[in-house]
């Protein structure tokens, strides 16, 4: 047993006002499953890249371990797969083929080339390589991207037999199943917690709502001394009002005497000046107290009511290529239905998006139909297209610009990236533009693909949430089994035809 011990770790890029990590200190044991979590932006993959000793940081990271990231880069993904691995590091076959037989997937992969594997046996694949050597400890980063239901719980048995990992994942299903230890990074520090995503969010909802109660005995308490300040600043200035419009013998100490008046009213004043400044300590000491609440700002989206009841309508309805991809389907999408869409890659989710849409080039028998003349917004997989300034990007897609930066500034997007290009944005900058583009458009149905990739917990709660209040009418394909029951209200799993 080994620890990763961080001490005073302060890191930030020249290019954001605010450090990411500041005097941060913290005690890892390698034994842990530990579960790396945070809003985008929050720097995930720096500190794991701090780990890896790839950035300049001032403080300490002292630890015994050779880290290995996930995913691995490819260098020549035409090779066949087994070399494209082998340029990592020498490792006994045997041992890979059996870390592939742990997560369910044949070997024979090996001997294809590595461009032609699905996304879900690529991750597969990259995953064996991380665990072949007992010596390396794995830092994993997103490694739900690209995996089905299935493929995600053949991971989550796979990391559940295993143990000294960091893990980064946005499926909270997934982290509950696998970790065992949660670090947080939140706004302001990095907090670990004993448990998995379920009981750091209990005690951080505790946590928070302490904070908030004792925020608000804070303001009772800075109200009721601003009060008592202006009373005694008040009587002090009375008094020496009086002073100077009553003269008497000086010195007497009678009730007009001038000298005790003065020094009564000095006193006061002093006073006053003293409960003013015990205010103003009690507002610096608690002036941290909310820094660390996540809030949830609520995001904006305009569903259209129609006249129709029903908005898309399939009946027998199959698709398929030589074979076909799934079983005949029957379904409807009334008003403010929303119908959830499960099934495994390759069992034609897209493609019954792309045939509603009427892009499908396949075989298609039964019938499949939307009411006449609605407007469906539409959540892509693949937005590599979205181009240009976010300005021309408004205009091009009839879009309200103001709403546009207003939902992209909630789902976390930074201010100084609304003047970037959309093609020099991130992948995740770039999953949020096409996200607000389908929010800011008014549509009768609302049709999403994978909405889930790239956004952190925190967005998924924005999703939930905007999806409660105003009741859209939605057609949703998601891997996520937890979001789809909490925004469903029905569910549809596509399944392969058995006569295949």
């Amino acid at each position: 047993m080994s620890n990763i011990s961080i001490n005073h770790l302060t890191f930030g890029f020249d290019s954001q006002e605010r450090l990411l990590f500041e005097d941060a200190n913290l005690n890892l044991d390698t034994q842990w499953k530990l579960g790396l979590i945070g809003r985008n932006g929050r720097g995930k993959t720096t500190l794991l890249r701090l780990l890896l000793n790839e950035l300049p940081y001032s403080g300490s990271i002292t630890h015994e371990q050779q880290f290995v990231y996930f995913p691995l880069t490819v260098a020549d993904d035409q090779q066949l797969t087994l070399f494209v691995l082998q340029e990592s590091g020498e490792f006994e076959q045997w041992r890979l083929e059996r870390e592939l037989n742990l997560l369910q997937l044949d070997p024979e992969v090996l001997w294809r080339p590595f461009a032609t594997l699905s996304g879900g046996e690529q991750t597969k694949v990259l995953l064996a390589r991380l665990f072949v050597d007992e010596e390396n400890f794995p830092l994993i980063d997103e490694p739900t991207n690209h995996l089905d239901v299935t493929a995600r719980q053949h991971v989550a048995r796979y990391l559940q037999q295993k143990t000294g990992f960091i893990v980064v994942s946005h499926d909270r299903q997934f982290v509950d199943e696998v970790v065992d230890h949660v670090l947080a990074i939140e706004k302001s520090r990095l907090v670990l917690y004993k448990g998995n995503y379920s009981v750091y969010e209990l005690q951080k909802q505790q946590k928070d709502a302490y904070e908030q109660e004792q925020n608000s005995k804070l303001k009772k308490e800075i109200g009721r001394l601003k009060q008592t300040a202006a009373e005694k600043a008040e009587w002090s200035r009375g008094r020496e009002r009086d002073k100077l419009g009553s003269p008497t013998k000086k010195g007497s100490g009678a009730v007009y005497d001038t000298g005790a008046i003065g020094a009564r009213a000095a006193r006061t004043m002093k006073r006053s000046k003293a409960i003013v400044k015990r205010m103003e300590d009690q507002i610096q000491d608690k002036s941290a107290l909310l820094k660390d609440i996540e809030w949830i700002d609520p995001l904006k989206m305009t569903p259209l009511v129609s006249h129709h009841d029903v908005l898309l309508e399939a009946e027998h309805f199959q698709l398929g290529y030589e074979q076909p991809l799934f079983k005949p389907l029957t379904f409807a999408i009334r008003q403010k239905e929303r119908l959830g869409i499960q099934g495994a890659n390759g069992s034609g989710k897209s493609s019954l998006i792309a045939s509603i849409l009427g892009t499908f080039d396949g075989q298609q028998t039964g019938t499949i139909k939307t009411a006449h003349g609605i407007t469906i917004s539409y959540v892509r997989q693949n937005y590599e297209d979205n181009r240009g300034m976010l300005t021309e990007f408004a205009q091009e897609h009839g879009l309200n610009y103001q709403d546009l930066l207003n939902n992209l500034k909630k789902l976390g997007l930074e201010r100084t990236v609304f003047q970037t290009p959309i093609q020099q944005m991130s992948m995740g900058q770039r999953k949020r533009v096409e996200l607000a583009k389908s929010l800011a458009t008014p549509a009768e149905l609302f049709i999403w693909d994978e909405p889930l990739n790239y956004l952190d917990v925190f967005n998924q709660k924005q999703l939930e949430e905007v999806i409660h209040l105003v009741e859209p009418s939605m057609l949703i394909i998601e891997h996520d089994r937890y979001f789809l029951e909490q925004v469903s209200t029905k569910l549809l799993t596509l399944t392969i035809d058995e006569k295949e």
